[in-house]
C-alpha cells in the first residue's frame, strides 16, 4: 500500500532493507528521511518497534523475562546516538484488526505521549492520501525522545493515559 505514494510531488517513499532487525532498519530509514528534500517522507520502520514487540509480548505472557528491558536500553541508546527519531506522526494502518495489546501500544501509550501525532486510519491508498494531507498539529513527542519509555515497565495495558502513582508523567494525559 506504500507504493500507492511513488511518484507523488511532495512525498519521498524509504522502504527500509526489511531483512534487518527492527533497530537496523528504523536507524537505516532515519538515514535516509534525514537527506530527503519533500515536505513529507513515509516509511514503515517503526524506531520502537522492539520495544512495542517486548512490551505486548510482557502482557500477552509470551515474552521471556528481560525482553522490554533490553529492549528499551537498545531503543534508548538508538535515540542518544542519534540513529532514530520519532516520527513527526505515526499513521496506524487498520489497528483496529490488531491484537489488543498491539493496538493499547500505539493508541494508548504512544496516543497518550502525544494524542496529534497518532493518526489511525483505513488501510486504503486513497485514505492515506487523505491522512497525509490533513495530518492533525499537537503537542510534540516528550523531549528527549527516551523521555517517552521511562518507566515503560509499569505501564499496564489497560491503566494507559490514567494518572496513577509511579506512572511517568509523559505518559498522562
Amino acid at each position: 500500500m506504500l507504493t500507492s505514494l511513488t511518484g507523488a510531488a511532495n512525498v519521498t517513499l524509504v522502504l527500509a532493507d526489511d531483512t534487518l532487525p527492527p533497530g537496523a532498519r528504523a536507524a537505516a530509514a532515519w538515514q535516509e528521511c534525514r537527506g530527503a528534500a519533500t515536505p513529507y517522507v513515509v516509511h514503515d520502520a517503526d524506531p520502537l518497534a522492539e520495544v512495542a514487540a517486548a512490551w505486548t509480548a510482557r502482557y500477552d505472557e509470551a515474552g521471556a523475562v528481560g525482553d522490554l528491558e533490553v529492549a528499551v536500553t537498545a531503543a534508548v541508546a538508538r535515540f542518544r546516538r542519534g540513529e532514530v527519531d520519532l516520527p513527526d506522526s505515526l499513521v496506524l494502518l487498520d489497528p483496529d484488526g490488531w491484537p489488543e495489546t498491539r493496538r493499547h501500544w500505539y493508541l494508548g501509550v504512544l496516543a497518550a505521549a502525544a494524542p496529534a501525532r497518532v493518526v489511525p486510519i483505513r488501510s486504503d491508498a486513497r485514505e492515506l492520501r487523505r491522512a497525509l494531507q490533513s495530518l492533525p498539529t499537537g503537542r510534540w513527542w516528550p523531549e528527549p525522545s527516551e523521555r517517552l519509555l521511562d518507566g515503560i515497565d509499569r505501564v499496564v495495558p489497560d491503566k494507559v493515559g490514567l494518572p496513577t502513582r509511579g506512572q511517568p508523567a509523559s505518559l498522562r494525559v
